[in-house]
């Protein structure tokens, strides 16, 4: 049997959220000084072809090390000058080998809107990941209960945080949708295995309106993966492995920003 991957990562951030003794409201306070957000969403929607969420990702639970020893810094130079439309940094340091630090670093160096990807579990986490300088959180419906979910989105939209909702299939989505949604990420890799379903997305994505900004996560290897996902209705695609392993990561990025995409009217306004 395949290892479980989700559950053991999900019990040791909710252990770390009631080990949490700080105050929501006085980091409520830190937020209240800081600039507005760089509009991760608005930039996704105003993409011209396929939509590149470029993730820094130094390590995996299933793969082990990718590039433990990246600066982020520089790899989000490199992702900029290849054409990402976001970035994505992971700042989960026990399983993926990151730290709020890498998403400081990567957003300092570049003007592209920036995701922190970890398991949020708790209001603090939110409100953490804007003081840490996110322009976007991820909430994953499989590590929520439903008022979980909607309470963290609403806290997020009140900070000025954009919300990528990850879903793994049809129930998934319709609990996203259900918290309107509007950014949805569907992921292909089975949090619990952690085995990728390359036809996940496809299945799947006539569940989404077209007013949701739709993101296809994992096993996209390059443009030509791109082109399905984009015929299949997605707007973007979330990728690490690819091209943070890439020799040249510019040009892997650039790849997947060639891909053109279906034309939706007033995608902004969606």
């Amino acid at each position: 049997m395949a290892p479980a991957y989700l559950d053991p990562i999900v019990a040791a951030h909710r252990a770390g959220a009631l080990a949490d003794h700080r105050s929501l409201d006085s980091l409520l306070e830190q937020v209240a000084a800081l600039p507005p957000c760089r509009g991760f969403r608005r930039a996704l929607a105003a993409a011209d072809g396929l939509g590149v969420i470029a993730e820094i990702k130094r390590r995996s639970p299933s793969k082990g090390d990718l590039a433990v020893e990246l600066d982020p810094a520089e790899v989000a130079r490199q992702y900029a000058e290849g054409g990402a439309t976001c970035l994505s940094v992971l700042t989960d340091a026990d399983h993926f080998g990151g730290s709020a630090q890498d998403l400081a670093a990567a957003r300092e160096a570049v003007g592209l809107p920036v995701l922190r990807k970890d398991f949020t579990v708790a209001a603090n986490d939110v409100v953490d990941a804007r003081i840490m300088g996110a322009d976007a959180v991820l909430l994953i419906v499989a590590a929520l209960d439903d008022v979980e979910l909607a309470d963290f989105a609403t806290l997020a939209g009140e900070i000025g945080l954009d919300v990528l909702v990850e879903a793994h299939d049809e129930g998934e989505i319709d609990r996203a949708m259900a918290v309107g949604a509007t950014l949805i990420g569907v992921n292909q890799r089975d949090l619990h295995t952690f085995e990728v379903d390359t036809d996940r997305a496809v299945r799947v994505a006539h569940r989404m309106p077209a007013s949701v900004i739709r993101v296809a996560e994992s096993g996209v290897r390059g443009p030509d993966d791109g082109a399905r996902l984009a015929a299949a209705g997605y707007d973007a695609v979330l990728v690490g492995e690819s091209v943070v392993t890439a020799g040249d990561r510019r040009a892997a990025v650039a790849a997947l920003r060639s891909v053109p995409v279906r034309t939706v009217p007033d995608r902004l306004s969606r």
